[in-house]
């Protein structure tokens, strides 16, 4: 399984409506369930973004057409980030020349 963090803005839209945030985010949760994605942290912070999603998907397939759908409904604006475990970053490493 691949690791993803994704960055999430509020639009204009998901502003005007935040107040269905907690709402949104738990539709979120179950349609990423039924893409075959796992979130295993979301949450709202101050700075940058608005939204912080880790998640763990199959692949990058799976996580960015997860992320489009999201994008696509107006609320939020997304930067998807592949991650890489220890695991991962020792198979890196080891391929380096």
């Amino acid at each position: 399984m691949a690791h993803f963090v994704l960055l999430s803005n509020f639009t204009d839209q998901g502003i005007r409506t935040v107040k269905d945030t907690q709402k949104r985010a738990e539709a979120f949760k179950a349609m990423a369930s039924k893409s075959g994605v796992k979130v295993h942290t979301l949450l709202w912070t101050l700075g940058k973004y608005d939204v912080v999603v880790i998640a763990e998907a199959e692949d990058d397939i799976a996580a960015t057409a997860l992320a489009l759908s999201i994008a696509s409904m107006g609320n939020i604006r997304t930067e998807t980030l592949r991650a890489f475990d220890t695991a991962d970053m020792t198979k890196i490493l080891a391929k380096m020349a």
